[in-house]
């Protein structure tokens, strides 16, 4: 009897040693054909959400590896192995994940082991299958639509991009209706920011989805991110009045936007570290210097990141930004860019007298028409 409750207590101190705790993870990974002593590494999208960085590495066994942490929402996560082309994309949460990596196709990563992993494999199955039907028409019809392009055969070529469309129409709805029907999964909103992104997004449906998610997918980043979109969709329309802010320029002051109004006004979104925006900067400059005068003011709002002040002003200097500029230091969050719904840099809004939007992200000539054809000159 002594013994059997010995063995009962062992069994329990084994079972509390691998139970995780509300924020903790565990990821075991595989992969076979690597060589001892190569690197597994885990990564998360940078600051800017267009590259990634490392966040942790996993010195590869016998082909194994694993991660241990916490983590306090699921997220989007890749591992890169040492030598291997392409990353494993799954779901950091709270829980055992298993991961098997096939080194040579690394896109057939088996994953699985918590919930949103396993959606996220159910998901990579189903939306797989369109995908190689995409690629298979793109095969099949490659030369076709170039002899037909060659022999300015516009029905052919009609008709094989109406094929191309009705297959990316059957992706497109296949993403909706696992968005309507898993609303506790985490890729779900994932799928609504993309579906935001389309052309003629239909804002009324991704609002309907939205509103169905389960409250814990809502309040993840990217579900508080689709809220606010959501939200400030029709805030900033051409059409309706400029949503005012405040915001401290360069010397700390408080500068509003109704005070920056000219007869005419551009509100320049941009950073310090946007090459596109540096780029675009002299066009600007140049715009300012001919129609200052006339009635044209610009007010530049700047989303570089916290600690950055001086890249900003030294960027402010470098390009001879005369013209009013603020900024909240905040990078993407900051709550003007929000308000305007602003997703990519430059953007711009060009305001009448009454500060009415009449025009957004004009660029050149057709900038400089508008402004113009505004101040009657």
């Amino acid at each position: 009897m002594k013994k059997i409750v010995v063995l009962l207590f062992a069994a329990a101190a084994f079972i509390s040693c691998n139970n995780l705790g509300e924020n903790e993870f565990v990821i075991k990974g595989t992969v076979d054909g690597i060589e001892n002593g190569k690197l597994a590494i885990l990564e998360t999208q940078d600051e800017t959400g267009m590259g990634l960085k490392a966040t942790d590495s996993a010195i590869i066994k016998d082909g194994k590896f694993e991660f241990k942490g916490t983590t306090t929402e699921p997220e989007l996560r890749f591992v890169q192995v040492e030598t291997v082309q392409g990353k494993a994309v799954f779901i950091l949460e709270n829980g055992e994940i298993n991961m098997k990596i096939y080194k040579d196709s690394v896109n057939k990563t088996e994953i699985g082991g918590t919930f949103n992993n396993d959606q996220f494999s159910k998901y990579n199955k189903e939306q797989g299958a369109i995908q190689k039907k995409i690629a298979g028409y793109r095969k099949n019809n490659m030369d076709k639509m170039q002899t037909a392009i060659q022999s300015n055969d516009t029905v052919t070529v009609n008709a094989l991009k109406d094929g191309f469309t009705k297959l990316q129409e059957e992706l497109n709805a296949y993403n909706v209706k696992y968005s309507e029907e898993n609303p506790k999964a985490f890729i779900s909103v994932l799928m609504l920011e993309n579906m935001f992104y389309q052309p003629n997004a239909d804002i009324e449906k991704i609002k309907r989805i939205y509103t169905n998610l389960d409250k814990s997918v809502q309040e993840t980043k990217p579900g508080k991110k689709i809220g606010e979109m959501i939200a400030n969709h029709n805030a900033a329309e051409v059409g309706k009045a400029a949503p005012e802010f405040s915001a401290p320029n360069p010397e700390g002051k408080m500068v509003s936007l109704k005070e920056s109004l000219g007869k005419v006004t551009i509100v320049d979104f941009w950073a310090s570290w946007c090459a596109p925006c540096r780029k675009e900067n002299p066009n600007v400059v140049a715009l300012y210097a001919e129609f200052h005068d006339k009635g044209l003011n610009i007010i530049g709002v700047s989303l570089d990141k916290e600690g950055d002040a001086q890249k900003w002003k030294e960027a402010i200097a470098a390009d001879k930004l005369t013209w009013t500029q603020v900024s909240n230091l905040q990078y993407w969050n900051d709550p003007i860019a929000k308000k305007y719904n602003v997703q990519s840099i430059p953007a711009t809004y060009l305001l009448d007298a009454n500060g009415k939007i009449v025009a957004k992200d004009l660029r050149g000539e057709e900038l400089k028409a508008k402004v113009q054809e505004l101040l009657g000159s």
